[in-house]
């Protein structure tokens, strides 16, 4: 039997963008938050100093944290005790072994950047709490989706370790979701969408109660 079988309904997972403005971009996602059911937002901040991103950190983190949703950080694991996030979303294997001490077993640790099977069952292997498959490589472009659909359904149909399947547009929340995705992630664009991120979301959420294995 496939290991989706046993798995509840995807939830949703949502990226920001790379911030440099916490307090204005806290307002629009306490707003995008009360629309759908989100597991995890991954916060990218813009570079700064390191007091500056811990601050910003943790004005977030009181927007999502009172709704029970998870915040991560996007790479920085040195900085997720200190400024209060959940945990922290790894790039690659190196970044991951690297990053396994400081925060297991009390911290999140996710892993993305995984661009071969191989890598992603080390990922598993290796503790990661989610493998993700989708997401933007450093030249900032996705893999093709019939790709993406493919990997997610052979992660669920194999493995226990949670998946998380990357969207790059509405349209295929549904499709990863009946591929086997435990969580759907919505890149930056939810946030300059035309309908707006608390639509998108509401969407997004109808989808996935329709579509979930």
């Amino acid at each position: 039997m496939p290991m989706n079988a046993h798995r509840p309904a995807p939830r949703l997972y949502l990226f920001t963008p790379q911030l440099d403005d916490a307090t204005a971009f806290a307002r629009d996602l306490d707003t995008a938050l009360a629309a759908a059911d989100v597991a995890a937002v991954l916060l990218r901040l813009a570079e700064a100093d390191e007091r500056t991103l811990v601050n910003r950190t943790k004005q977030i983190a009181t927007v999502v944290q009172r709704r029970d949703v998870a915040l991560l950080l996007d790479g920085r694991p040195e900085l997720v005790g200190r400024a209060g996030a959940d945990g922290a979303h790894l790039t690659g294997i190196a970044a991951l072994t690297a990053a396994l001490p400081g925060l297991k077993p009390d911290r999140i640790a996710g892993a993305g950047g995984l661009r071969s099977r191989h890598d992603a069952m080390l990922a598993g292997e290796s503790g990661a709490d989610y493998v993700m498959f989708g997401e933007a490589g450093p030249g900032g472009k996705t893999p093709p989706f019939p790709a993406v659909e493919e990997r997610v359904k052979w992660w669920a149909d194999l493995v226990e370790v949670p998946c998380v399947g990357y969207a790059g547009t509405a349209s295929e929340v549904a499709a990863l979701a009946q591929a086997g995705a435990d969580f759907v992630a919505l890149g930056d664009w939810l946030w300059t969408h035309a309908q707006g991120p608390a639509a998108v979301l509401t969407q997004a959420q109808a989808a996935l109660a329709a579509k979930a294995p």
